[in-house]
């Protein structure tokens, strides 16, 4: 039986991943908060939302995307994971290169809608006076 829900391959990837972050289980405080939102009265009486603190960091998590909270589980320590990756490695962490790269291509498309629609974007000084 799988414990987060989960296939095995990602449960075991993202083992690998917590153990080359040096993320161990008895550094990690988990508890369980009622959700709130969608999700209808189920959501609003079970415990589903987690809660999660890496004590030698100090970082924290607050996971309540799905209905399951095994799911749930496995979620915030993916997201537990990807702060520490971004806090030890900064820029150089798969989330900060992920977002260089979009903000690389909005800035690359509004150059060139600039060349392509030149004055569309400039005040009209023309319509305002009529």
């Amino acid at each position: 039986m799988l414990r987060f829900g989960v296939t095995e391959k990602k449960e075991a990837a993202l083992a690998a991943r917590m153990a080359a972050l040096g993320i161990e289980e008895e550094d990690l405080e988990e508890r369980f908060v009622r959700a709130g939102g969608p999700g209808g009265q189920k959501v609003n009486r079970s415990a589903t939302c987690v809660y999660l603190r890496h004590r030698p960091t100090g970082l924290e998590v607050k996971m309540q995307r799905e209905r399951s909270q095994a799911l749930n589980r496995y979620l915030a320590r993916r997201r537990l994971c990807e702060l520490v990756e971004a806090r030890e490695l900064g820029a150089d962490s798969p989330e900060s290169r992920r977002r260089a790269k979009i903000r690389k291509q909005k800035t690359r498309r509004a150059r060139r809608g600039k060349q392509r629609h030149p004055g569309e974007n400039d005040s009209d000084t023309s319509e305002s006076s009529a």
